[in-house]
């Protein structure tokens, strides 16, 4: 079965398909009207968001950080002298930019600045060991790097002593300089663009700049160059890459995922448009920026309306309702792990949390009881949505208007999207309504392909330019998308599939559970069982007993977990996935 949003370019045939889903009784939401029109968006530059945005409301807030606001028109000026100031250190158009840094003033202006050099930019985490940096910056031949020379040092109690421990953030970018061949090094501190008391106060809790040998400084690159002259022309936006953007992908192998600027143009458009946003609305960027569903879904976005972003360089869950209550965030896109934490947190009825109005969960499954309890908290909606690195990285979503989402639903296409369900095995064969496969997706958002990896991007792309996506999902009569898990997370009791969503969702369904994963666990005579990890809210107490005693009054028997660990947390992702792997390894 083949399904999309309605469009003025696809055949009467498929028209008429989703025509008909959009008519039957029960359905709730009309997928011909689901999102914005159609958009034709021309042959944009990425950096066009900026840029418009700066043109159309200049005086607007663009960034709000620890208390300091720039104007759209500073963070457009900025970014253009810093353009300037990597075309005199001899960028050239091609050139990869590798951007390590937090969720800072400077991300803004140095994503926006590359592209209007003509550069490439490849986000990394500051968070990366230095074999894993050196991966990225070796495979994506990046000669010039932006990192942070701060040195934090943080106190903690080891045996009733008080123990500090100081992290140098430029640790693994140094490992790198002295083995790669990088031409530049720029360097900038997370307090750079903070108001002066706070910087002083930083300085006091154990933030400290240290200068690197051979490295330029980014504030001074700035201010001693004026704004560029010429912004890079983009001659193809559907082919010219504007990012390379690492990802374990379908595959399980860190590769690099070439993104356009027609791809993360019209993405961010399209997730604007559909909220949608305004130059009044606030959005919430504790998501890392240098991850795609941050840089695309809080920032990008954002940035094509005029609105506000507020940044938080790190998770901790207090100063994200203390943001949400003093600078009235409206917009707020996460992960079920950060909405989790919050409806968790025994403090967050005290936190006024009533102007958020419009959510999307995405990077995992979004368990219906979180949803649930985040909507009657906030009383804003909260909706799940779909996408990979691959796409963009939205490809299908719920709509955020009244009566339109459905509980367990990732929701229908966004626009120009088309996405089929193929058999895991054969993918040729097309399945039908309620049938289980691997989903497969087109658009404007698909990737060019994996940096200089033709075998890997061959293994995703299939007929018609047409996208392996590695989860399963089915879809039901009424066009809505499920999934069921990930390809490579089934669980085979026996012969029979379960899907370790579907435990999940009961587990979580518990009272006294606060979070939870399934996985396969060997079996002599099944081959596989279902093995569940606990993480139980604080105070609360539960046998492995009294646990699977619950599962069994609402699974099939087989897919009642029949090992339980209880744990104090799960492994995680930095944006909040579950890493199963780690689990699995375990047993």
């Amino acid at each position: 079965m083949l399904f999309r949003h309605a469009t003025r370019s696809f055949s009467k045939t498929a028209a008429s398909k989703v025509q008909q889903v959009a008519a039957t009784p029960d359905s709730k939401i009309d997928v011909n009207k689901a999102f914005s029109p159609v958009m034709d968006f021309g042959n944009p530059a990425l950096y066009e968001l900026l840029t418009e945005s700066a043109k159309r409301s200049p005086n607007n807030p663009c960034v709000y950080y620890q208390g300091k606001t720039l104007t759209y028109a500073e963070v457009d000026d900025l970014s253009s002298r810093f353009a300037s100031g990597l075309k005199s250190l001899g960028l050239e158009k091609g050139d990869r930019v590798a951007m390590v840094l937090p969720n800072t003033p400077q991300f803004v202006i140095s994503y926006f600045g590359i592209m209007k050099a003509g550069g490439v930019v490849v986000p990394c985490s500051v968070l990366y060991k230095p074999e894993e940096l050196e991966h990225q910056l070796k495979d994506s031949g990046a000669t010039f790097v932006i990192g942070t020379n701060n040195v934090v040092t943080s106190k903690s109690k080891k045996d009733g002593k008080t123990v500090k421990t100081s992290t140098d953030l430029f640790e693994s970018l140094e490992y790198c300089r002295e083995k790669l061949d990088i031409k530049q090094v720029i360097t900038t501190s997370v307090t750079d663009y903070l108001p002066g008391v706070k910087s002083h106060l930083a300085w006091l809790k154990g933030i400290k700049m240290v200068a690197r040998a051979g490295a330029v400084d980014f504030k001074r690159l700035v201010k001693s160059n004026g704004p560029i002259e010429s912004l890079n022309l983009v001659s193809d936006s559907r082919n010219e890459t504007a990012l390379i953007q690492y990802t374990g992908g379908t595959t399980g192998v860190s590769k690099g995922a070439m993104l356009t600027n027609y791809n993360l143009y019209s993405n961010a458009r399209y997730i604007s448009a559909s909220f949608p946003m305004t130059g009044n609305d606030v959005s919430m960027c504790v998501l890392p920026l240098y991850h795609i569903y941050g840089m695309t879904a809080t920032m990008n976005s954002a940035i094509s309306a005029g609105a506000k972003l507020v940044l938080l360089p790190n998770f901790h869950v207090k100063e994200v309702m203390k943001a949400i209550e003093k600078q009235d965030v409206t917009i707020f896109c996460a992960v079920p792990a950060i909405y989790n934490a919050i409806i968790s947190n025994p403090k967050s009825g005290k936190y006024d949390l009533s102007s958020v109005r419009a959510c999307v969960s995405g990077g995992a499954g979004l368990p219906e009881a979180i949803r649930d309890k985040f909507v009657k908290l906030t009383g804003g909606t909260l909706v799940e949505g779909y996408g990979l690195t691959e796409a963009s990285p939205l490809a299908i979503c719920n709509p955020l208007h009244d009566g339109a989402a459905k509980a367990g639903s990732i929701g229908v296409p966004i626009p120009e999207t088309e996405a089929r369900i193929v058999d895991i095995d054969d993918h040729s064969k097309i399945l039908g309504v309620g049938e289980a496969g691997e989903l497969a997706i087109r658009g404007p958002q698909v990737m060019k392909g994996y940096y200089n990896r033709p075998e890997e991007t061959a293994k995703v792309m299939i007929d018609d330019g047409f996208m392996l996506t590695g989860d399963v999902a089915r879809v039901d009569e009424n066009g809505r998308v499920y999934i069921e898990d990930r390809k490579k997370d089934m669980i085979n009791v026996g012969g029979l599939k379960v899907y370790p969503k579907e435990v999940e969702e009961v587990l979580f369904s518990n009272g006294a559970v606060v979070d939870a994963a399934a996985v396969a666990y060997p079996d002599s005579f099944s081959g596989e069982v279902v093995k569940a990890f606990i993480v139980l809210k604080p105070g609360a107490s539960m046998t492995e007993k009294e646990l699977v005693d619950y599962c069994s009054e609402k699974l099939a028997k087989y897919k009642v977990p029949r090992h339980v660990e209880f744990v104090s947390e799960l492994p995680k992702t930095l944006i909040g996935k579950v890493i199963k792997r780690e689990l699995r390894d375990r047993t």
